[in-house]
């Protein structure tokens, strides 16, 4: 480990020290416009602070005034929006005291966050030595991480940095197993520099083996009914003794040390991948948790840079890989659910201006970080990268997500149900169950039974119904922890993108001879079935 990240930032003893906070420094990307990027730090208190910006050959460009609180010893203030560009110094002064940084740039901020499948770094991935090298290619995508840390309190600043604001090479992003940098994060900021074709800052801030409650602020917690227990998650009846946990699991410790010294900052977007932990702990709060969490960050990092970064900060997540091929249990199914907030796609009225990389096709059996750790991280940051350029930046025309189905027409004197869907299919796998139909008869409520593909046309699929007859209650696809080998799903868009897995409720509609009409919709009911 470098050894800044053995060094933990002290803000109280620091408070006389003119300084910037922890994550400013030199090589930095600061927000560009329309924003207006936030700086702040430590000094004298009472007395003022003048923060200068300046550009080549010296010339300043803005300065700005600035009040040393008291008792903190913190000062703030807000840069003038600026173009995208650098390199530029920023110099603050205190009497006869100054700090200054270097080669800063403005662009793009985006926080990643998350467990472990973010926390991997490019070292363990697909190609790794062809991506490490890649990376000279790409100096103004600049990098900073935060040191895993936890605290019983919110902090105001970092305790501890792994890698402080740095040019990208193979060696910070390959430190090591599990440590810096994040592939993920690196993959989605490289990808829309090529888009974006102007500086991106990547501040990764992720942790393996935790749970979203160890993420989450005490509000988000109490908005889902899970405060009322303060003690270490893992502790709960409902974990299994097998299952390990390799983080701190204690409720809002990653918040208060991790996501709260940050909030000051002024971001362009988050990526979150983290759900493999509540896959077994809390699994069926996650459609209240992850919406919460959502809401909760992007108001507590409005109001942290004081209206700076905006108030529906886009949000993009990837949903759960694979992990056990063949296993019994579906807690992977309902956490990828729950993580669209039972709706099935993204963004929604629970979780609006979100983004999400289906990634159930990317399994990695062989893997030698476990089969949870698939290693195609290119994949993962690929559709990441889509969802931003169409949810953030509003590219339009952008097809950034698989197809989804919008109606279903049971075809009763066949027993066929034709499945329309809204994007043109490629089906990759024909010998597939990926579809299942809930029948109902005299001896159960809801019964689940393999329905097979006849025909796929181009937007609609045709499954066969079998001893289902005309009760229909209710639709699944790929409701499985492993629904499929790599890349190789049965449904496909033309992009290549998988289709989602999904849930959908049948309500019966018009009748025409021989045919029923079944609305789709998102189950209310199902969940209370088990199902």
């Amino acid at each position: 480990m470098a050894a800044w990240a053995l060094l933990a930032l002290a803000p109280v003893a620091a408070g006389t020290i003119l300084s910037f906070a922890s994550y400013y420094g030199d090589h930095m990307v600061l927000q560009k416009e329309p924003a207006g990027a936030v700086v702040w730090g430590y000094g004298e208190p009472g007395a003022a602070v003048t923060v200068a910006l300046s550009g080549d050959g010296g010339l300043v460009l803005m300065k700005k005034m600035a009040q040393v609180k008291e008792p903190s010893g913190t000062w703030m203030t807000i840069l003038d929006p600026m173009d995208q560009g650098g390199p530029y110094t920023l110099t603050a002064r205190q009497g006869s005291k100054n700090v200054t940084l270097r080669d800063i740039y403005f662009g793009d901020v985006w926080l990643c966050s998350g467990q472990s499948n973010m926390v991997m770094t490019v070292l363990q991935i697909t190609n790794a030595s062809q991506e490490l090298t890649a990376a000279a290619r790409y100096p103004y995508v600049r990098v900073f991480a935060a040191a895993p840390s936890h605290s019983d309190v919110e902090l105001e600043d970092l305790a501890r940095i792994d890698l402080p604001w740095s040019i990208p090479t193979a060696e910070n992003l390959g430190h090591g197993n599990f440590t810096y940098f994040s592939a993920v994060c690196w993959l989605l900021g490289r990808y829309l520099y090529d888009a974006l074709r102007y500086p991106v800052g990547l501040v990764e801030a992720a942790w393996g083996g935790t749970p979203i409650e160890a993420w989450s602020s005490p509000r988000a917690l109490q908005a889902c009914g899970l405060l009322e227990d303060r003690r270490s998650p893992a502790s709960s009846p409902s974990i299994s003794p097998h299952q390990q946990f390799s983080g701190p699991q204690t409720p809002s410790v990653l918040w208060n040390a991790m996501i709260h010294p940050l909030l000051n900052m002024t971001l362009r977007g988050i990526a979150w991948y983290q759900g493999e932990a509540n896959a077994f702990l809390h699994t069926d709060h996650y459609n209240c948790t992850f919406p919460t969490l959502i809401a909760d960050w992007r108001r507590a990092f409005h109001v942290g840079s004081a209206g700076q970064t905006e108030p529906l900060l886009p949000f993009g997540f990837v949903q759960l890989s694979t992990y056990r091929r063949q296993s019994p249990q579906d807690s992977f199914a309902r956490l990828r659910w729950h993580q669209t907030a039972d709706v099935g796609v993204v963004p929604n009225a629970r979780i609006p201006r979100t983004f999400m990389a289906v990634a159930m096709d990317l399994c990695d059996e062989h893997s030698p970080y476990g089969s949870i750790h698939p290693r195609d991280k290119q994949n993962v940051a690929h559709r990441l990268q889509l969802g931003a350029r169409a949810v953030a930046y509003g590219e339009k025309n952008l097809v950034f997500q698989g197809p989804f189905p919008t109606q279903a027409v049971l075809e009763v004197t066949r027993a066929l149900l034709n499945v329309t869907y809204s994007q043109r299919l490629v089906w990759r796998r024909r010998d597939m169950p990926a579809f299942e139909v809930c029948c109902s008869s005299p001896v159960s409520l809801c019964r689940w039974l393999p329905a097979p593909m006849v025909a796929v046309r181009s937007h609609t699929v045709t499954l066969a119904l079998g001893g289902c007859g005309t009760l229909v209650l209710a639709l699944r696809y790929a409701r499985a922890e492993w629904p499929c080998e790599y890349q190789s799903c049965a449904l496909y868009n033309t992009q290549g993108l998988p289709a989602p897995p999904f849930l959908l409720e049948t309500l019966r509609s018009s009748s025409r001879a021989g045919e029923v009409e079944l609305l789709l919709h998102h189950p209310s009911s199902l969940l209370s079935w088990g199902i």
